[in-house]
């Protein structure tokens, strides 16, 4: 069981934690010494502390510095800070030193329970990001543990080291650049410059120029030499976004110098060796393209030397809520807020979502509802979204009963699990049924992911 510590000299309170918690192993401290002995010794996650400890147990001198003390020596730790019914002025002081959040007596110790749930659940999240980073350090900013994400990571990290040209697919907001520069910073020429150009972006009479520079006096206008992003690459990577735009009559010359690693000047005679690598990303199908002739067929063979297929985040299960909580983390610092985490309905409402728009339309709510929320946890109304199925079994395609029930059942075991962060007890008790009879189900349906936590 999760590990808590209570720091509470009264002895009432302690024995009405200990059989109220019971969910946790609790572990108690009456005074700040005792309390930051079993901070080592014990290590845990999760500390309820009151504010009033001998021996100022009138005032919360001795709780505040043993806060002060606590999260000097362990800075992930969530403290809940317990304070009096008046006593508003110290809670408030407590968020500032780094609190999690506070409560007011008299304890109500359900109430108290769902504030200690959430800070598990915020440490968990945490600990993931962290261990993520740490046993794949190649991942860089690629944060996430689904199986689609980390077969797509693994394949960067394969090619990080070599020259390969490496075409990126993956619909619009799911990360391609986050992937581009990860491997161009785990390369040997991450020392070097990493230029993006995104080809969708740039008039086509003007994408020339800007790929390959232009001489004097090339068109009106040029009234210098100028380099272009190709040129700026040089001895690093070329980060060519959106490909699949490209015009046609541009993409002869880019296959030109993708074989021969020299580029001329728009208005230039010289050819110019370049040194570079080369990762494309695109949303379209280039293989189809180049059967409708338009995309060339032989820059579709030389741009896909290797293919990574980055999936949409509705495809990434639990992602979204690591996602989430490593994008409020940094705007809670941009914006100087100290929102501390998500309401269970915000929780399941971006699991259900179907993210259209991937990573950018997750991070835009984000941004926003960290500005406007006036909570401490953001809400469903906050992200602007509402609970949604991905179910279509009701769809024309689909009127089988059986079937519908089958897809159903899947569907509501899957939102579950990763609404309970695949605790397997949590999601028995959200769909209403015993452990068994969910193992049951997993194996009748063959959902082979659906794992209990390790």
């Amino acid at each position: 069981m999760a590990k808590l510590l209570v720091v509470d000299d009264d002895k009432g309170i302690q024995k009405q934690l200990k059989w109220g918690l019971s969910d946790y192993d609790i572990v108690f401290a009456d005074d700040r010494p005792s309390a930051i002995a079993q901070l080592r010794r014990f290590e845990p996650e999760v500390i309820t502390l009151d504010l009033g400890l001998p021996p100022d147990p009138a005032n919360a001198s001795e709780g505040l510095a043993a806060l002060t003390e606590i999260l000097s020596l362990a800075p992930n730790t969530k403290v809940i800070v317990i304070t009096g019914n008046t006593d508003k002025e110290h809670a408030l002081k407590s968020i500032e030193l780094g609190a999690y959040d506070f409560y007011q007596k008299p304890i109500d110790v359900e109430t108290l329970n769902t504030i200690i749930q959430r800070a598990f659940n915020l440490v968990g999240l945490e600990q993931e990001n962290r261990r993520l980073a740490k046993v794949n350090p190649a991942l860089g900013a690629i944060i996430g543990n689904s199986e689609t994400i980390l077969a797509a990571t693994k394949r960067a990290e394969k090619i990080a080291k070599t020259e390969i040209t490496t075409l990126l697919l993956g619909e619009s907001g799911t990360g391609k650049e986050v992937f581009a520069r990860s491997i161009h910073n785990h390369s040997d020429r991450a020392d070097k410059a990493f230029v993006a150009i995104n080809c969708a972006s740039i008039p086509e009479n003007l994408l020339e120029s800007e790929l390959f520079g232009y001489e004097k006096g090339a068109f009106t206008g040029a009234s210098k030499t100028t380099k272009g992003k190709i040129e700026t690459a040089q001895g690093g990577t070329l980060f060519l976004d959106e490909i699949g735009d490209m015009p046609l009559p541009l993409q002869a010359k880019m296959l030109r110098f993708l074989q021969e690693r020299v580029i001329e000047r728009v208005g230039g005679r010289q050819e110019i060796p370049v040194d570079i690598r080369v990762i494309c990303a695109t949303h379209r199908n280039l293989q189809q393209m180049s059967i409708e002739q338009t995309f060339r067929e032989d820059l579709f063979y030389r741009v896909s030397e290797l293919i990574i297929n980055i999936p949409p985040l509705r495809e990434r299960g639990n992602d979204v809520l690591l996602l989430a909580q490593s994008f409020l983390t940094s705007y809670n610092q941009q914006f100087n807020k100290s929102i501390r985490g998500f309401s269970d309905d915000a929780k399941q409402a971006m699991l259900t979502h179907k993210w259209s728009g991937n990573i950018r339309e997750l991070q835009n709510k984000l941004k926003s509802s960290v500005v406007m929320a006036d909570t401490a946890f953001i809400t469903s109304d906050d992200l602007g979204l509402m609970c949604e199925s991905n179910d279509k079994s009701n769809d024309l395609g689909s009127l089988n009963l059986r079937e519908v029930r089958e897809k159903a059942e899947s569907n509501a075991i899957r939102q579950a699990y990763n609404l309970a962060e695949k605790n397997m007890s949590k999601t028995a008790e959200l769909l209403g049924v015993t452990r068994p009879t969910l193992y049951a189900m997993i194996d009748k349906y063959q959902l082979d992911d659906i794992k209990p936590a390790t």
